[in-house]
C-alpha cells in the first residue's frame, strides 16, 4: 500500500497565475496567436473560390477563473453547411458519390498552438 500525506495548500501557485492573467500579459499573446492561427488556416485552406480561406476568424473566450479559450470560426455556410467542415471532413455529392475530405485545419493550427505555448511559457518564467 502506498500512502501520500501533504500539508499546505495551493495558495502561492493560484496567486502567480492570476497575477499573470490580471495585469494583462497573457490576453496580448492570446490574441497574437488567434490572429497567428487564422492568418495559417487562410493558407492551409484549399482554394476553388477564396470565399472559404476569407471566412476564418477567432474568438477569445474567458471563464473567468483564470481560464482561456480560443475558438477559431469559418462564416462561410451554404444551405446550413459549414464549408470549412465539409473540406475537413468529406461530404457526400447529390450524384451518390463521395468527396473525401483533406486534413487542412489541425496541421495549420499545431504550428501556432505550439508557437503559443512556447511564449506562454517564457511569459511565465520571467515573472
Amino acid at each position: 500500500m502506498i500512502r501520500v500525506k501533504t500539508k499546505g495548500d495551493f495558495k502561492n501557485t493560484e496567486l502567480f497565475l492570476k497575477k499573470h492573467t490580471d495585469n494583462g500579459n497573457i490576453m496580448p499573446i492570446l490574441e497574437k496567436y488567434g490572429a497567428r492561427g487564422v492568418d495559417l488556416l487562410r493558407q492551409a485552406t484549399p482554394v476553388d473560390s477564396s470565399k472559404t480561406a476569407t471566412s476564418w476568424d477567432y474568438e477569445i473566450e474567458s471563464e473567468g477563473n483564470g481560464e482561456y479559450h480560443i475558438q477559431f470560426t469559418n462564416s462561410n455556410v451554404n444551405d446550413g453547411i459549414n464549408i470549412a467542415i465539409i473540406l475537413q471532413y468529406g461530404h457526400g455529392t447529390r450524384n451518390g458519390g463521395y468527396v473525401k475530405g483533406r486534413d487542412y485545419i489541425n496541421p495549420a493550427l499545431k504550428k501556432a498552438f505550439e508557437e503559443m505555448r512556447d511564449e506562454l511559457i517564457k511569459e511565465v518564467k520571467r515573472r
